[in-house]
């Protein structure tokens, strides 16, 4: 690992690994997660979505993360420490009305998340969030998907955006170093003026590997989980990262804490992380979620029946 001293961390424990739960962590987890990040000197908790209830189906059964409101977060994060407060919000569920300017509000960054079709409505988002006073991300979702043309098109709308970072997503854990390398290349080449971020998934056991690549290629903002909880196969875990960054500010021992007191006794209830039919659609770069119906089912370690599922004609569930 290089000896670079320029990376911040997002820890997504809540916003991603929510996806694995529900959003229901209690406000206990939340408030012990955000002191042993704050101790181990991570930069940003992405404390949850900042979509609109209003918006998406099925949010009464969601907890309070998935649809936040500044008042609740005021209240479960009193005494607000060095680490900043990042919320995500996705095009088409966010009401623009409950975004209050930064000054009235708990969080810092916002992030804005789309796919390659949709970055002008994510950048006329990007610019309102940034006229209200809030550091911003786009995160381009699913970038294995994207065509060359793709993402030359949506580079010069990218280039001349208020957007402060811009975002690498492996959103089907299906991309090898060599592809990230690439990727952050392209990037740098065309978004000289940009900081450049990482949101790795771990399907294909790489999603720690592939978030070294983009630090060692001067990726500057850089996700992961606690546990590597998040969806499906989960993301790159924060406390390995914590542990190889060469940053002196960064401590692993608080999240060893939070990993003890809380995230293993969560594992045993919640599944997530490295399992086969998640492994088979990174493998097949598609998106996972055939794989979580599958484990879902009474079939769920029928591996060879999944992976049949998805490669032979007429094989069904």
């Amino acid at each position: 690992m290089k000896d670079r001293t320029n990376h911040k961390i997002i820890d997504c424990t809540i916003r991603d690994g929510g996806l694995v739960n529900n959003w229901d962590f209690s406000v206990e987890f939340v408030q012990y997660l955000y002191k042993c990040l704050n101790e181990a000197g991570v930069d940003y908790m992405e404390i949850g979505y900042k979509n609109s209830p209003k918006l998406l189906k099925g949010s009464e059964s969601a907890g309070p993360w998935r649809f936040l409101d500044d008042d609740f977060v005021r209240d479960v994060i009193q005494n607000k420490l060095a680490t900043k407060l990042s919320a995500l919000v996705d095009i088409g569920r966010v009401d623009e009305n409950d975004i209050l300017p930064r000054e009235k509000s708990p969080l810092d960054l916002i992030r804005v998340a789309c796919y390659i079709h949709e970055i002008d409505k994510a950048l006329e988002l990007v610019q309102l969030f940034h006229d209200r006073g809030y550091e911003t991300t786009l995160n381009i979702m699913a970038l294995s998907n994207v065509k060359e043309g793709q993402l030359d098109e949506a580079f010069e709308m990218i280039s001349d955006s208020v957007v402060d970072v811009v975002y690498i997503v492996d959103s089907y854990g299906s991309l090898m170093p060599n592809d990230i390398h690439c990727l952050v290349t392209k990037f740098r080449k065309h978004l000289q003026k940009k900081r450049i971020g990482a949101h790795m998934h771990n399907n294909l056991q790489l999603g720690f590997a592939n978030t070294l690549e983009a630090a060692n290629h001067g990726v500057e903002l850089l996700d992961c989980s606690v546990y590597g909880m998040g969806r499906a196969a989960g993301n790159c875990p924060t406390e390995l990262l914590l542990a190889q960054l060469k940053n002196v500010k960064y401590s692993v021992g608080p999240v060893l804490d939070m990993i003890e007191n809380y995230m293993i006794p969560l594992r045993e209830k919640e599944e997530w992380g490295y399992i086969i039919p998640y492994m088979i659609t990174g493998m097949l770069d598609e998106h996972p979620r055939s794989a979580m119906a599958f484990r879902r089912s009474a079939a769920k370690d029928k591996v060879l029946q999944f992976y049949n599922m998805l490669t032979v004609p007429d094989v069904k569930g």
